[in-house]
């Protein structure tokens, strides 16, 4: 008997699906893997970024569009997605900076927001969970949260002890963060534009990157070759009409000049209980040996 490899992607709201790990959970389904996506909350607080899209039926229903959105998204990507319930933070603006909304994901207990996770882990049973570092890729209150979330349920959702009545216990076997947009692969896209004469819409936001010089960095330990699924995560983060302009900069260099300069995703293992040996270019290095597939 054989099992099938189980890799669960825990994000804070939709969208983060699709430009966070896409191409890497698009190959892996195409190999047969099962992949689950966890969103903690609904986004109902997040910003209209297309133009296209600000139109008062979308900002009134804007809950109810995003999970559409969402839906669209899961369908091209080939996964499975299942929300925790939670509701949207917002991104707090201003100094000083206004208190969080009362009720939020943000300001839940970390064992009471874990919950859902657990449940989930429990029953879908992954190998393998991706989510974000403790400055939550960006420092969104959400995405912070979801790191929060994610390490405590990863440490309790084996404990029989814990969590009583959600389920039996199902100990993941390796954690990892996205390193997502490592400026590395903006400098080696612009050296490919460069040589082929072509436009560098990412300079500006290089720039801006290193000037402020303050961004958290985490080692690349695993390359996940998936460029040839590009163009899959491209259209599902599209499907997410209220977060990005179709006609915006990230869509500027086409996908085949990415795959060529920087043909990977890319991540940081920060717990394996199995052996394994960085740098890897599988999520589930040591646990295929460990699991029979």
């Amino acid at each position: 008997m054989s099992e099938r490899l189980r890799l669960m992607a825990v994000h804070a709201h939709p969208d983060d699906e699709s430009s966070k790990g896409a191409a890497t959970m698009a190959r892996y389904v195409a190999e047969g893997a099962d992949v689950l996506v966890v969103t903690m909350t609904g986004g109902e607080r997040g910003d209209i970024l297309n133009p296209a899209m600000e139109r008062p039926d979308v900002r009134e229903n804007i809950a109810e569009v995003r999970r559409r959105e969402m839906d669209r998204a899961r369908e091209i990507l080939g996964i499975r997605q299942e929300f925790a319930g939670f509701v949207d933070s917002g991104l707090p603006e201003g100094d000083p900076l206004p208190p969080l909304p009362e009720g939020c994901f943000a300001l839940t207990p970390v064992e009471e927001a874990a919950a859902p996770l657990v449940e989930s882990i429990r029953r879908f049973r992954p190998h393998v969970i991706l989510t974000y570092d403790e400055n939550g890729g960006y420092p969104h209150p959400d995405h912070i949260m979801t790191h929060k979330v994610s390490m405590h349920a990863f440490d309790t959702a084996g404990d029989p002890d814990s969590y009583p009545g959600a389920g039996d216990p199902w100990q993941p076997l390796k954690l990892y963060y996205f390193v997502s947009f490592p400026v590395e692969r903006f400098e080696a896209i612009t050296a490919l534009l460069e040589e082929k004469g072509l436009e560098n819409p990412y300079k500006e936001w290089i720039d801006r990157i290193k000037d402020r010089g303050d961004r958290p960095t985490w080692e690349i330990t695993t390359r996940v070759e998936c460029g040839e699924y590009f163009h899959v995560a491209e259209k599902a983060l599209k499907a997410h009409e209220t977060q990005v302009d179709p006609n915006g900069f990230w869509f500027a260099v086409p996908n085949d000049v990415l795959a060529q300069a920087w043909p990977t995703e890319d991540y940081h293992l920060v717990r394996s209980l199995v052996d394994t040996e960085v740098p890897e270019t599988d999520l589930f290095a040591g646990v295929r040996d460990s699991v029979r597939v």
